[in-house]
């Protein structure tokens, strides 16, 4: 028996929330470096902080999975876990900024207390979304179902990236000073905060999830079996073949994303000149100028999605991944080669391209090819992928930014330029079922 069709705000209803978290999620990625630098990190050190992220959702997006796969409650069962992780959310994006406050003689430590605080929430926000989106959804409608949460987690991306700058119009300081977190970056992470909770409560209660017996019946289950706990390593053994193929994918295209996220900020430093006057930035001016990359390319990303449904059903999903990637490569080749602070945008392009192939297709690949019942876990583990590149690229980042590159960190864009190249290619090596 197949699920029942949904109307588009149905479906739009499902991931609503994810358009708040990807606000704060944006926050984080276009600021985190500012912050840390402002409170004493080195350059080479930048990518330990940036570990946080990757190492929470390594351990927590599996749990949350098996847990949530086994939770049937009122709410539903992914909603509670999307409830409680947005309200702690919402606390961490409201204390990050007052980190040097909260603990004056080791204002770097607390700040890094808070980030990994702030990640694991994240994690558990987010990971009930991408099982929601399958556990709800016909087969048929799977793709559309992610295209559209891939539309509004690049809107929250833009929204995000580009706060900062909307609120250094409204007047508030975005001067920098050594030990403080700008004004107009402190109060992007309250509004964040605020904004991230609302959105989850439209999603917690305009969305009715399958209680098991009607859950069994669409998916040709007995209730039995979808009660059923099975040990985590069963779950590993039985680990569907493409899986391991996306994985080699996501290997190398979150690894330059998340050198981008990383190095954008030094690497354009002292490099992006003025477009009226042709004069180099200031410290200030260059971190919200990355705001605004940071919320460019969300915003081709959220146009591509628009089509991305479209053309896979007529080309295949692997195709349009493929293109997607390949999109991605040359646009961090030309951030490598441009300095005006309009034309870095052009890049951006390429690179939106990619991230909006990136959060729809190997999901819609995936979601086809594994039991309905096992989705939660299985989207949880599927975060290694995301995960362990961003580990080995945090690890080794510094070293390589240091020894090899001789602290140039463009050159570390244009690794991920390589990296994007090889995921690109590596597309090709994926058996869709």
């Amino acid at each position: 028996m197949k699920k029942p069709k949904l109307s588009f705000w149905q479906i739009w209803n499902l991931s609503f929330g994810f358009l708040g978290v990807q606000i704060g999620y944006s926050l984080q990625n276009s600021n985190t470096s500012t912050i840390f630098e402002s409170l004493g990190a080195d350059l080479s050190h930048l990518s330990y902080f940036w570990l946080a992220a990757p190492v929470a959702g390594l351990v927590i997006q599996p749990i949350v999975g098996l847990f949530s796969d086994g939770t049937w409650t009122r709410l539903g069962r992914r909603v509670p876990f999307i409830l409680g992780g947005a309200v702690v959310s919402a606390l961490a994006l409201a204390l990050m900024p007052n980190a040097p406050l909260l603990l004056a003689f080791a204002p770097l430590a607390m700040g890094a207390f808070i980030l990994l605080f702030m990640d694991l929430s994240f994690n558990v926000t987010m990971q009930p979304f991408r099982a929601l989106v399958a556990d709800m959804l016909d087969d048929s409608q799977k793709t559309k179902g992610y295209v559209v949460q891939t539309f509004l987690i690049n809107l929250g991306a833009v929204v995000g990236a580009v706060l900062p700058l909307i609120l250094t119009r409204c007047g508030i300081s975005d001067e920098v000073v050594p030990g403080q977190v700008a004004q107009h970056i402190a109060w992007s992470y309250y509004i964040g905060g605020a904004i991230l909770l609302a959105t989850v409560l439209v999603t917690a209660f305009r969305t009715k999830e399958y209680p098991p017996e009607e859950f069994a019946r669409y998916n040709g289950e007995t209730v039995e079996e979808v009660l059923e706990k099975p040990s985590f390593m069963e779950l590993m053994r039985n680990v569907p073949r493409v899986m391991w193929q996306l994985g080699v994918v996501q290997f190398f295209s979150w690894a330059a994303l998340f050198l981008m996220w990383t190095y954008l900020k030094p690497a354009i430093t002292g490099v992006v000149v003025d477009h009226a006057t042709g004069e180099l930035l200031s410290a200030g001016q260059t971190q919200t100028w990355v705001g605004v990359l940071n919320g460019t390319y969300p915003v081709p990303a959220c146009i591509a999605s628009l089509f991305i449904a479209g053309i896979a059903a007529r080309w295949g999903n692997k195709l349009v991944y493929a293109l997607c990637l390949l999109c991605g490569g040359a646009g961090f080749a030309g951030l490598c080669f441009l300095s005006d602070q309009y034309a870095l945008m052009l890049p951006m392009i390429g690179i939106g391209i990619a991230w909006a192939g990136i959060l729809a297709m190997p999901y819609a690949i995936l979601s086809r090819a594994v039991e309905a019942r096992r989705m939660g876990v299985y989207m949880g583990i599927f975060n290694f992928t995301i995960t362990v590149p961003q580990i080995v690229v945090g690890l080794t980042g510094g070293l390589i930014v240091q020894y090899l590159f001789g602290a140039r960190p463009m050159a570390m864009i244009a690794l991920a330029g390589v990296f994007m190249l090889l995921a690109a290619v590596s597309v090709v090596f994926v058996k869709e079922k």
